[in-house]
């Protein structure tokens, strides 16, 4: 029977690939070589042991703090490294200011307004987000690698402070409490993000994937705007709950007892006014400007309207006082002996990570635009570290913001320059102009930032994930109503975990292709993709999906191979009358690591594979894997069948066994 398989391969050789007898000798008398006595699997079995886990932390260590042998100018390089304005610096001429400084200026237009908005949306004192405009952009021009991004509040990361601190104290009934442990929380914040670029940890970001931000950002849009309408309508009782039934709930219930008119008024006729001059600047990109500066037009105009008609006697809620001067110190403020310390750092963590998300995504779209590369680690550094210094002088957390990162960039900024242009332009504001905002109305506030939410919702983006990949929209889509029915923190949590079992399904259930030589060729693929691909009977080749072979899915690719091996057997003893398998080939190519478990079940399938009386080979080993393998012995318990290609092992292992019979 032997005889008649092994005659039968001859054939199939001599079909796909012509080969004598003699040739086959002489395949066998180069020990399964083709390099004219080189033993290609030789090249496999004695490759260097890998570096070890201590040697790849030191180097990973020295690459993330740039401990490199500078040759040149040690000492400048360094601070170059660490101050990226050092370097572009040198460049800078006058005609770059120019564009710089109209961007600025344009830039501050929007960002004063909007910094009062966000901060009153996280239940902060308006000055608080004008402090924020001021030293953390100031830094960022110093350590940040973006030329277009816009440093200050964003609406996400104000709702995330509000919702999250607010459950620890209570912003309406201790206020200063509120604020002290809002600045707590931006320095734990600042830590985690300088950290995460020191260490390279950025891929912890990437936990959040774009699918849960889409669906994040959507759902904290629909419950900031609902949140709005506390101010859109004048109502002085509010509900602290950001779910999207306690907020309806109370705006149903207000807009029967104590909403005025007033405030709707004249916050509509404003907002229409913002999403025209919106309009008018998207199709006449000549007239962006004009979209930059209406929420500014509209602040003054309101302001004018309240204090010439005295609305704010007839229920228009105003502003009232602001705190002018420069950022006043906050050291004395934080509270590291809090005993909420342990929930702050938490709340630190995730603020962290969603405004580096959402920097690094505003930082890369815009540099791709320019045609040029942002380092995300020193992205990370500069943000954490300006987010540092921003929770000693009254700021609370800062990122980028789209919204302003898209005017800059209409605006034809060049530099960083025009972050200092804008927050120079916000110290003189705190200087000069804060007692002129007395009388502007909250509804005001409350129209711009609505009128910057519809951004934050990307439905086109939703259906495109929705039909690359189903779990992904699972998960956006558990983010959006985690966020919209429950809170921000269950939204992401409901992400994040949507996004583990994904990761956990396709890792324990790799699955595992059958492959064949394509006709004419050495390339091996799999059957069912490349339905012209032969097999090469009486060796079944078999190709593990999966980077890792661990104790989650070893006895899964286990069974999965044996199951495969059976069924291409049974289907031949049908076809044929006999069984056909004599030889399984293990493609390892994609297999990047193996543990304990992994060489167990490797073992398990060659003990039952050799009682069934076929052999077992493997190829293209990864470093880590055949050295793993030498170690656990499983190399000799193989006999040496490790080659190079599969093509090799095929030939190399049956053309042994033809001569043996002859």
């Amino acid at each position: 029977m032997v005889e008649k398989h092994l005659q039968r391969f001859s054939q199939t050789l001599q079909t796909n690939k012509p080969m004598a007898t003699h040739d086959l000798e002489e395949a066998a008398g180069q020990s399964h070589g083709r390099d004219g006595g080189q033993n290609s699997s030789q090249w496999v079995l004695e490759s260097p042991a890998p570096p070890g886990i201590f040697k790849a932390t030191v180097d990973s260590l020295k690459e993330s703090f740039s401990l490199r042998n500078y040759t040149r100018r040690p000492g400048l390089e360094l601070l170059e490294s660490v101050f990226p304005v050092l370097s572009w610096a040198k460049g800078y001429r006058i005609g770059m200011f120019k564009k710089d400084l109209m961007a600025g200026l344009t830039l501050a237009s929007l960002c004063i307004p909007q910094s009062i908005g966000y901060a009153t949306l996280a239940n902060l004192d308006p000055q608080y987000g004008l402090y924020t405009s001021v030293i953390p952009p100031l830094i960022y021009a110093a350590m940040g690698t973006s030329r277009e991004m816009a440093i200050g509040p964003v609406a996400v990361v104000s709702l995330l402070i509000s919702s999250m601190v607010q459950k620890l104290q209570d912003p309406s009934a201790n206020p200063v409490a509120f604020r002290n442990l809002v600045l707590t929380t931006t320095l734990f914040a600042g830590i985690f993000q300088a950290g995460f670029g020191m260490f390279r940890l950025g891929f912890l970001v990437d936990f959040l994937s774009h699918a849960a931000i889409v669906g994040f950002m959507a759902g904290a849009a629909i419950v900031i705007g609902l949140q709005q309408l506390k101010g859109l309508l004048g109502i002085s009782h509010f509900t602290n709950k950001t779910d999207v039934v306690s907020v309806a709930g109370a705006i149903w219930k207000a807009v029967h007892q104590s909403w005025n008119p007033y405030n709707f008024i004249l916050g509509s006729a404003f907002l229409c006014f913002i999403l025209i001059t919106r309009f008018v600047g998207r199709k006449y990109k000549k007239l962006f400007w004009l979209a930059a500066v209406s929420p500014l037009i509209s602040v003054v105009a309101s302001t004018l309207i309240v204090y010439l008609t005295k609305a704010d006697e007839h229920g228009v809620k105003i502003i009232k006082h602001i705190k002018g001067g420069l950022n006043p110190s906050s050291v004395h403020q934080l509270q590291l002996n809090d005993p909420h310390l342990g929930e702050v750092v938490k709340i630190g963590l995730v603020v962290a990570v969603i405004a580096l998300t959402e920097a690094i995504a505003v930082g890369r779209s815009f540099s791709t635009m320019k045609g040029y590369n942002i380092d995300g680690n020193k992205e990370m550094v500069a943000i954490g570290f300006m987010n540092i210094v921003g929770s000693f002088t009254s700021c609370y957390v800062a990122t980028g913001s789209f919204s302003r990162s898209a005017v800059n960039f209409s605006a034809g900024c060049e530099t960083a320059v025009s972050n200092v242009v804008m927050a120079v332009t916000v110290i003189l504001c705190l200087e000069l102009f804060t007692k002129l905002l007395y009388y502007t109305p909250m509804a005001i506030l409350a129209s711009i930032i609505l009128s910057a939410l519809p951004g934050l919702i990307d439905l086109h983006e939703a259906v495109k994930i929705w039909r690359i990949d189903k779990l992904d929209f699972l998960a956006c889509l558990g983010a959006f109503l985690g966020v919209l029915f429950a809170s921000v923190e269950i939204g992401l949590l409901v992400a994040v975990g949507i996004s583990f079992v994904k990761i956990i399904l396709i890792s324990i259930q790799p699955g595992a292709e059958i492959l064949g030589r394509i006709p004419g060729t050495e390339v091996f693929c799999d059957v069912h993709q490349y339905p012209m691909a032969i097999e090469t009977p009486p060796a079944l080749t078999i190709r593990v999906k999966s980077g890792l072979l661990c104790f989650a899915n070893a006895n899964f690719v286990k069974e999965k191979i044996l199951k495969l091996a059976t069924e291409v057997d049974e289907k031949s003893d049908k076809v044929n009358g006999r069984r056909n398998i004599q030889l399984v080939v293990l493609d390892l190519s994609n297999l990047m690591n193996i543990d304990v478990s992994g060489i167990a079940s490797l073992e398990e399938l060659h003990k039952n594979l050799i009682s069934k009386g076929v052999e077992l080979a493997i190829c293209n080993p990864r470093w880590e894997v055949i050295h793993k393998l030498k170690v656990a012995n499983f190399v000799s318990k193989l006999g040496g069948k490790v080659f190079l290609t599969v093509g090799e092992a095929i030939d190399a292992c049956l053309s042994a066994k033809v001569m043996a019979v002859i």
